[in-house]
């Protein structure tokens, strides 16, 4: 079993286990209530709140 990655939350600045096998784009849930979403930005992963899915209206 490989280990958690250790990334602070950008609203409470608690530590976050994020699997090691993440997917990008995958939402994770904090224990301060804030819903997070895996992002990579130049191979470097970023956690960023969620804001929710937004309707294309069938484009």
């Amino acid at each position: 079993m490989e280990k958690a990655l250790k990334h602070r939350c950008p609203v409470c600045g608690m530590d976050v286990d994020v699997p090691a096998d993440y997917m990008p784009g995958e939402l994770v849930e904090h224990e301060c209530g804030v819903v997070l979403e895996l992002v990579e930005n130049g191979g470097r992963l970023q956690l960023r709140v969620f804001g929710g899915v937004e309707e294309d209206w069938g484009e």
